[in-house]
């Protein structure tokens, strides 16, 4: 396999969530280019679980697609070092008002491969606790549950097309559901 190799990274823009790098990379062929490269601290998800085999969803303003999704709940780690299992059960609480009493590995993800480190550890979370939702300010957040064919008809009919959530859906669905 041909090596690529990075030389450098230089931080052009730091944000609240992403720091915008530029990348210099060796090619195999000896020639320098350029990649410009997010850097993420990481997050983590839920396929909350009701008793009954619902999902809990979270249906929320998404800026950059100017619309409202719905989504798994979701968000970023508390610096690097926070552990994603913590992420996601604080995550959970916050956004739905909801503790998992049972919270298992399913899988993690790149969002987006080509240009970002970010890297989002899924987790299946069961014997759900009715707690209190504890929104961020800027956060509105609706809930709802489906069960997993309904979500799967959503994804079919491009009602849900969140990356992390689809990936999730299935892969809860292939594991858990369909034997």
């Amino acid at each position: 396999m041909k090596r690529f190799n990075r030389v450098g990274r230089k931080v052009v823009y730091q944000g609240a969530i992403l720091d915008f790098c530029e990348d210099e990379v060796i090619t195999p062929e000896g020639k320098t280019v350029h990649w410009d490269y997010l850097e993420h601290k990481g997050a983590a998800a839920t396929v909350p679980v009701m008793e009954d085999g619902r999902i809990l969803m979270v249906r929320q303003w998404r800026n950059a697609i100017d619309r409202f999704a719905l989504e798994i709940p979701a968000g970023g780690k508390n610096g690097a070092g926070e552990p994603t299992m913590e992420c996601a059960a604080r995550e959970l609480e916050e956004e739905t008002g909801y503790r998992a009493n049972h919270i298992e590995f399913l899988q993690t993800i790149v969002p987006a491969i080509a240009y970002s480190g970010e890297l989002i550890d899924v987790y299946v979370a069961t014997d759900l606790v009715q707690t209190k939702q504890c929104l961020d300010p800027d956060e509105d957040i609706e809930l709802e549950t489906y069960t997993v064919e309904e979500l799967i008809q959503k994804i079919i009919e491009n009602e849900i097309n969140d990356s992390k959530t689809i990936s999730a859906i299935l892969t809860y669905y292939s594991k858990y559901c369909h034997k």
